[in-house]
């Protein structure tokens, strides 16, 4: 099974889980066992699976064959190369490449003179007039090709001109772009591209991002503070020829390693193994350099040799188009694509499973335990009223002033529950504070203010470095609060448990660690390419500050703007259960109450409720039933065994 088809069977997974998912939700609405929030938990949990992309980039120098191995993985299919492939620079700009449904066919190009604006790309990606559109032709590959060249064009302009717009410049080459004898540089004419057609990976959620080489990747801190360490798979390309030369070190170690300790995920391809096919050199020879040059780059880039895989993209997408099996076999694409097969969706799967099993789990938990406390309170009163068989009007009083006790003893608990539910308000209004934007933006213009007022580049480094002490500060409050709000949950469900007999089920947990992990991360990559010496003695202040918030701080808002959706998220899976129940067992005394009102009025109506309450019973079991298969269907497709009534009390044992 090759790349494609496990991506094909992964998107069938997708669906199948969505489908799943689906089937829950409307069963939930239709059984009465949902509620407002219970929907909106689903629904995030369905938007997760139809909108997820898997994020493929591939980072190299210019030459090294990048485009020629796109082309070969993903685009052989349309008989000819996609992306442009020749001798030279060809991706002067980060193209993503990908599709969603009802989207235009077309290709979106954004200026280079956008970086002026001092606006992400990101914030750009919401604003149309900032890019030049046109529509994209894919009746042939001829019509692809010309309109994907476009990622390639280049303009000469001034070195002052070229600094403005954040290029480097380096008279030797070696530390930026160099100048021409006229005194002009060669630039990229676009900043970023969009290319979007229904191509059938890309209709199965992948996303390609092809990066240019390191003057451009330098220029553009966004791509490596956010598109890079965010991709699923980062394949990093060398030539056999050239080995790893210095400037590949550089992109290795600061852009495609920087900040993780693993490197899942993260692939070296030796390409362009086709060198050797010089005719002089016999099967063994071969074999043997390639080992030798695999080992060398091994132990260059510090990673394990099976990380590194030759390749020949150019045989590989001649044998593919070609349907020469010989000639596939020999380019080694094979390996290099069950490497990202079990390196990328397994762990993606993973994930996605463990977020949609964490949603539907706690809402399938909720619900069990909804059903659970009407069995329990249905057969509490069949055995009321089937013990009053026989009795007289006095006895059945007595039940009445029972049911009227029972319920003013609960409405008085209700008193304590809403004065803590109070209390709960301040506790999450107090944790969404700490992660909310308005608090974001305070530190943000604190650190504004104190990177304007310093005068030396010590200042600069203590307000820049203060800001990711803030934010952990903030992460660690947020923490905090999260803790006393658990504290405060566990002792009312306890209270109700004991005191009412209420079925509840522990509160789910929420911890800030994954976002204390993307700081840490962030901060990686800012000391790496901002916080060095000679970036703070080299770079006007008014530059360095506005590349500190056009890059570190919109991403750490990024990491901010998820935290708090989360956070609502759980605040909202924490209360529910409870209310639920609460609102469940006031129906449940009302219930019990005008049962007994009704039969000490006729007391021939005691059989006619005994039968009634015998058929809820009956269908209360039938829920149980169904809902225990719609676990299971959902445990299968993500991989666990069912969750049955009698695991369930294990567990919770």
């Amino acid at each position: 099974m090759n790349l494609a088809e496990h991506l094909s069977d992964f998107s069938r997974w997708r669906h199948d889980g969505a489908e799943a998912v689906s089937r829950l939700r409307n069963w939930l609405n239709q059984s009465e066992l949902g509620d407002a929030q219970v929907d909106l938990r689903l629904q995030y949990a369905l938007d997760r699976l139809r909108d997820d992309k898997l994020v493929v980039a591939f980072v190299a120098e210019f030459s090294r064959g990048k485009s020629e191995l796109i082309n070969a993985i993903f685009f052989s299919d349309f008989g000819d190369r996609i992306l442009p492939s020749s001798t030279g620079r060809t991706t002067m700009c980060p193209t993503e490449l990908h599709w969603s449904a009802g989207a235009r066919q077309e290709i979106r190009l954004l200026p280079i003179e956008t970086r002026a604006a001092h606006a992400t790309v990101s914030e750009l990606k919401t604003k149309n007039n900032a890019w030049q559109s046109a529509p994209l032709g894919t009746t042939s590959a001829a019509e692809l090709q010309q309109a994907l060249a476009r990622v390639g064009e280049t303009k000469r302009v001034s070195a002052s001109d070229a600094e403005a717009l954040g290029f480097a410049i380096d008279a030797n080459g070696e530390k930026g772009l160099r100048p021409g004898p006229d005194g002009l540089v060669e630039i990229p004419c676009w900043r970023h591209a969009i290319i979007q057609f229904p191509h059938p990976l890309l209709e199965q959620g992948l996303v390609v991002l092809d990066t240019p080489g390191l003057n451009a990747i330098g220029a553009e801190p966004e791509l490596t503070l956010s598109l890079l360490p965010s991709a699923h798979a980062v394949l990093f390309i060398l030539g056999i020829d050239t080995g790893v030369t210095q400037s590949d070190l550089t992109i290795w170690r600061d852009y495609v390693r920087a900040g993780r300790g693993r490197q899942k995920g993260r692939l070296v391809v030796l390409n362009k193994i086709d060198s050797l096919w010089d005719g002089l050199r016999d099967d063994n020879q071969i074999d043997s350099e390639i080992t030798r040059q695999v080992t060398s780059v091994a132990d260059t880039l510090e990673c394990e040799a099976e990380h590194v895989f030759p390749v020949s993209a150019q045989k590989g997408l001649v044998a593919r188009i070609t349907g020469d099996d010989s000639l596939l076999d020999r380019s080694r694409l094979a390996p290099l694509e069950l490497a990202m097969s079990e390196d990328l969706l397994p762990a993606k799967r993973e994930i996605i499973g463990d977020n949609i099993l964490g949603e539907t789990s706690d809402v399938i938990a909720q619900a069990r335990s909804l059903i659970h406390s009407r069995l329990t309170g249905l057969r509490e009163q069949l055995g009321e009223l089937t013990d009053l068989r026989g009795k007289n009007q006095s006895v059945i009083e007595y039940m009445m002033r029972k049911i009227r006790s029972e319920k003013d003893e609960f409405d008085q608990g209700l008193q304590k529950y809403y004065a803590v539910r109070s209390v709960f308000s301040t506790l999450t209004n107090n944790l969404l504070h700490h992660l909310g934007l308005d608090t974001l933006r305070l530190e943000t213009r604190r650190t504004r203010e104190m990177m304007m007022e310093a005068t030396f580049s010590r200042g600069l480094r203590d307000a820049m470095e203060g800001f990711f002490v803030r934010l952990r500060a903030n992460l660690r409050n947020s923490s905090d609060e999260v803790t006393e709000i658990m504290q405060m949950l566990d002792v009312m469900h306890k209270r109700f448990t004991v005191e009412h007999g209420l079925t509840l089920t522990p509160p789910p947990a929420f911890s800030v660690l994954r976002y204390e992990q993307d700081i840490d991360r962030l901060e990686q990559a800012f000391n790496i390419q901002i916080n060095t010496a000679l970036t703070l003695a080299t770079t006007e202040k008014h530059t360095l500050t506005q590349k500190f918030f056009d890059t570190v701080a919109s991403q750490a808002r990024r990491t901010f703007e998820i935290a708090n959706r989360d956070a609502e998220q759980w605040i909202r899976a924490v209360m529910s259960p409870l209310e639920t129940q609460v609102r469940e067992y006031q129906l449940h005394l009302k219930r019990r109450l005008e049962s007994i009102k009704r039969i000490h009025q006729a007391t021939d109506t005691l059989e006619d409720r005994v039968g009634e309450l015998r058929e809820s019973e009956q269908s209360l079991e039938r829920q149980l039933a169904e809902l225990t298969a719609l676990d299971g269907a959902l445990q299968t497709i993500f991989g666990l065994r069912p969750v049955t009534d009698e695991r369930l009390t294990t567990l919770a044992a």
